[in-house]
């Protein structure tokens, strides 16, 4: 069973609490206040981890909850500070803050009336968490290492040797420690890859994957074979790699959560690059150009920034006599887009598709870099207006 989005409570450890103890040792019957100090709670952090590809820890096990600190002792014995709990997630976790659930009443009434329900014209409701609002996004754990403390310890408590003073020589006041963060959070794994192929089931899509790549995703002659997003490592020249996703067959109306909807669609917002795979000759039935044209469509309506990204066509399947007069049909009306021809299952076309897809990546490592000449340039020209103003302010 995949998993890539699951509810979890987390529950950061407790201070220990100071101590109120005074030295009694022979000879010396009335020593001073010797209360040691509470040690601090752990905190729950997540860590982005490279070899965990999906959520299924967290669903059977979604309450996590960090040791407390130790309580202070006599004689100043400070107590043991609580070891923090680090969680491995996949990279590319989003973490979003969930609303507390209202506890189950079983002997509440149903609202429901039987026979009041009426059928509707939309998309069946899916059972399941729905879906996080953007203002939620607490962390984006997007590379490798990558951390965030998601509840923090509760401080320890201070011991009545804090307390003494000339005039209270002997005081039996002292601190518990404060309560670690609690709440509950929303985590979604969106795969990370630098292209993604998007097409209709059965386009070809798991085929292309195994060509370009040594990914082995499950190929059948039926629709939705692939309902999990595989990732696959594709070997360029000069030593260089890059990834791409072959992700669930999308249908029309899946921006409403028809098919595998929103499963699908989050995770192509990760890709930089759009490979619309079309089966060009057409043997499932439908017209070519009329898939590409709602493939475009249901990744406008999802999200308008889906539609903005680069894209181009891989024409799949072209050793079909069908495939021909489609293809050139595509080069009229799609003159400004690449049209890639290739045949996945004969591997034609595939090292011209691999030549295509270097050419892109090296294109996005240029504008990355230009980009980030661009924030130092402007980080330094701030920086230097900032002690400009303070020099004047002086």
């Amino acid at each position: 069973m995949f998993i890539d989005r699951v509810r979890v409570h987390a529950k950061a450890g407790d201070g220990g609490h100071g101590s109120a103890s005074f030295r009694r040792e022979k000879f010396i019957p009335k020593g001073g206040p010797d209360g040691g100090d509470g040690g601090d709670g752990g905190d729950v952090i997540l860590r982005a981890d490279t070899h965990v590809d999906q959520l299924a820890n967290l669903f059977f096990e979604p309450i996590l909850k960090a040791k407390p600190g130790g309580k202070g002792s006599y004689r100043q014995r400070h107590g043991k500070s609580a070891p923090d709990l680090i969680v491995p997630v996949p990279v590319g976790t989003l973490i979003y803050r969930f609303p507390t659930p209202a506890p189950h009443d079983p002997y509440a009434e149903s609202q429901e009336i039987p026979g009041e329900e009426q059928p509707s014209e939309g998309p069946r409701a899916k059972k399941g968490l729905a879906d996080p609002q953007p203002e939620d996004l607490v962390a984006d754990l997007d590379e490798i290492g990558k951390e965030f403390i998601i509840c923090h310890g509760g401080k320890g408590g201070r011991g009545n040797i804090h307390f003494k003073s000339s005039r209270n020589q002997a005081p039996r006041r002292f601190t518990e420690g404060t309560e670690g963060d609690e709440g509950w959070f929303l985590l979604e794994m969106r795969s990370i890859a630098f292209a993604g192929l998007v097409g209709y089931p059965n386009a070809g899509k798991s085929t292309l994957l195994r060509a370009l790549s040594r990914a082995t995703p499950k190929v059948g002659s039926y629709a939705f074979t692939t309902r999990n997003p595989q990732v696959g490592v594709v070997d360029l020249e000069d030593y260089k790699k890059t990834t791409v996703a072959d992700i669930p067959g999308l249908i029309e109306g899946a921006h409403e959560n028809r098919g595998l909807g929103h499963q699908f669609l989050r995770h192509v917002m990760r890709c930089s690059y759009l490979l619309m795979v079309v089966d060009m000759a057409g043997s499932e039935g439908r017209n070519p150009m009329d898939d590409l044209k709602a493939l475009r469509h249901e990744l406008e309506l999802y999200n308008p920034e889906l539609a903005a990204r680069p894209w181009c066509i891989v024409a799949n399947k072209t050793d079909m006599p069908e495939a021909g007069g489609n293809i050139k049909a595509f080069k009229k009306k799609y003159k400004g887009v690449s049209i890639l021809p290739v045949c996945a299952e004969l591997g034609e076309g595939i090292p011209e598709l691999k030549a295509f897809l270097q050419k892109k990546v090296e294109e996005e490592e240029v504008r990355l870099k230009a980009e980030k000449e661009l924030a130092i340039i402007a980080s330094g020209e701030i920086a230097q207006s900032d002690s400009v103003a303070s020099n004047l302010v002086y």
